[in-house]
């Protein structure tokens, strides 16, 4: 069915069973900076579902690149650790890499003991809110002999290939930039100086690893930062990479203090296969496209109109590592949706925390959590077919029980339906596709138009019952929220009703301004219309912009504390923020509401 996808591919002189990479992603299961036995389930898991190459990452070089948080490869005592995890993936058929990493400036202070953080150039970093110490010629030197023997220490490890992480903002990447590099010496300046440094760096890889061993190098298509690199010099600098001694070239998006999506469901789905493509047309050697690539489709799409040569499927396969196998099996269906929420992934490590996936409950946890065939199956009746629902119910067929399903609606969901209205958040409709394929497969009984009571369950006589029957909105105790012109948030999400010229929301934690981006969006140019109007120079650009987000209600959310959106996860509020103010929502902070009247909102500040 998807014939480049599953085709093997050759990087240096090592075959490769599929397109499919996972690339390299922090996890943060260890707070030592150590593999543990969380780290090998997870990565034995991923293997094991399908993937042609499993890429265990970030893996610092030394101590002041990566701190205290990141696995680190730094030292002989290691090299046993990473060779129990390569021997568990080469296991399961598939190539174990490494990404070597180091942070530059975007290492944070309180990770490295309090030291100043080191980069090309002494430019305060946004990012970890420091200042680095500007790198002497001896600290150059230093890091890329620390990469060259991490790189030794790799392959010793029984590591098939090594990647070089040149993107994303970190130290190859500060080197490359005339906003982070500032050096006056043979590092910094020109073009071709500002180059000096990875060339080199990959050149002492190279000779550590030897002639035979893939070496890889992750860098950005384009740093979507004003005044750095775009597009129009990443192919140059993909080129000197090859000249250099890489075997493929591994292609995301921007680094992560661009203010232009990088990861979320608000960046389309294979948006940066672009980027890729850009780079392929300037070298030999394969590659590999990044960045929301979600589908079977979209990947063998990317494969077959010369995009690239791989894709990497990160947050996808921490959703369901079993995505190549069942894409290969004609099962597609029946993958477990990566929606690009960010919730379980993003926001938990930008916060400290492991990761974990909102819509698959063993990432993580692939040992504690295993589902075991039970030995005296139950009856089990479920009422509610939301999320929660059915969750349980494909979890206790999965595990051998009797399950029938219980819904008071006309269709299975639930309150996905919702969550699935804002712009931009359509992709969780895709847990609604994946949870009907599942009851498909189990064969699982689903009664709906049901209305679940006593007598009904008596005459089911099951052995267990699982109330999974949601919940209803909450209305604050305000005078006049029982008037005719006052609907609450999953109303208007649902039923999509019209609305006047000016809407009032009270509340501004994350359904508020979910249901206010809702409704200001309603009326403004539909992507297609967009592109027709641009294609034919129909009107300017200014104006089509403009009408991108002018919709037909001015919309004000009243939130009584002093930020918006303090529920919001911390990897996407900046996204909502933004797209708010671009459709010119008004927010008023520490509003208390008194109370609504005739369409008025009695309100004042506290």
């Amino acid at each position: 069915m998807y014939r480049y996808l599953f085709s093997p591919i050759t990087i240096n002189q090592l075959e490769i069973r599929n397109r499919i990479a996972y690339p390299s992603l922090g996890l943060l299961y260890s707070y030592d900076s150590k593999l543990n036995q969380r780290y090998t389930d997870f990565f034995r898991e991923r293997a094991r579902g399908g993937a042609g190459i499993i890429t265990v990452g970030p893996v610092g070089v030394d101590f002041l690149g990566s701190g205290l948080l990141t696995l680190s490869i730094a030292n002989d005592a290691v090299i046993d650790d990473f060779a129990t995890v390569t021997e568990i993936i080469k296991a399961e058929g598939a190539r174990a890499w490494v990404q070597l990493f180091h942070a530059g400036a975007y290492s944070h202070p309180f990770l490295i003991d309090g030291k100043d953080p080191i980069a090309p150039s002494a430019v305060y970093s946004k990012y970890s809110k420091a200042t680095p110490r500007e790198m002497t010629i001896d600290d150059i030197q230093q890091v890329q002999e620390a990469f060259a023997d991490a790189a030794r220490r790799a392959v010793a490890a029984g590591f098939d290939g090594v990647e070089i992480i040149g993107s994303a903002g970190y130290l190859v990447t500060q080197f490359l930039s005339p906003l982070k590099n500032k050096r006056t010496d043979q590092y910094g300046g020109s073009f071709e100086n500002r180059l000096l440094f990875p060339v080199e760096l990959i050149g002492k890889v190279r000779a550590a690893v030897g002639p035979d061993v893939p070496l890889t190098v992750r860098m950005a298509g384009n740093d979507f930062v004003p005044g750095s690199n775009t597009d129009l010099e990443t192919p140059k600098i993909a080129a000197a990479y090859e000249a250099a001694g890489v075997d493929a070239i591994n292609v995301t998006g921007g680094w992560h203090e661009s203010r232009v999506p990088q990861l979320p469901m608000e960046l389309p789905r294979t948006a940066y296969a672009f980027l890729a493509r850009n780079i392929k047309s300037a070298v030999n050697v394969p590659v590999m496209a990044s960045n929301r690539i979600a589908a079977p489709e979209d990947a063998e799409r990317i494969l077959r109109d010369g995009y690239a040569d791989m894709v990497n499927l990160g947050r996808v396969l921490i959703a369901d590592p079993y995505w190549p196998r069942k894409a290969m099996e004609g099962r597609t269906a029946e993958i477990r949706p990566c929606v690009a929420c960010s919730q379980g992934c993003t926001d938990e490590i930008f916060s400290g925390r492991p990761v974990y996936c909102v819509g698959n409950p063993q990432a993580g946890f692939e040992a504690k959590r295993a589902i075991v065939k039970t030995d005296s199956p139950k009856k089990i009746m479920v009422i509610g077919a939301g999320a929660a629902g059915l969750e349980a119910a494909v979890t206790a067929a999965n595990r051998g029980h009797r399950v029938e399903i219980f819904e008071k609606d006309r269709d299975l969901g639930g309150q996905l339906w919702i969550a699935g209205a804002p712009p931009h958040k359509h992709e969780l409709l895709e847990f609604i596709r994946y949870y009907r394929a599942m009851v498909q497969r189990h064969g699982i009984p689903l009664h709906l138009n049901t209305m679940v009571d006593l007598e009904l369950i008596r005459s089911q006589a099951p052995d267990h019952v699982i109330a999974a029957e949601g919940a209803r909105a909450l209305l604050p105790p305000i005078p006049g929220t029982d008037g005719p012109d006052v609907l609450d948030a999953w109303q208007v999400l649902k039923e999509n009703p019209m609305l006047g010229k000016r809407v009032a929301i009270v509340g501004g934690g994350a359904v508020g301004l979910e249901t206010a981006l809702f409704v200001a969006a309603r009326g403004t140019l539909t992507p297609e219309v967009v592109h027709f109007l641009m294609a034919y120079d129909a009107m300017s650009p200014e104006r089509i912009k403009e009408l991108m987000f002018a919709g037909t209600s001015s919309v004000t959310v009243f939130e009584m504390l002093d930020k918006a959106g303090k529920d919001v996860g911390k990897s996407t509020r900046w996204i909502l923020m933004d797209r708010l103010d671009r459709y010119a929502v008004t927010i008023q902070t520490g509003a208390k509401v008194h109370s609504i009247d005739k369409g008025e909102v009695i309100w004042e500040r506290e």
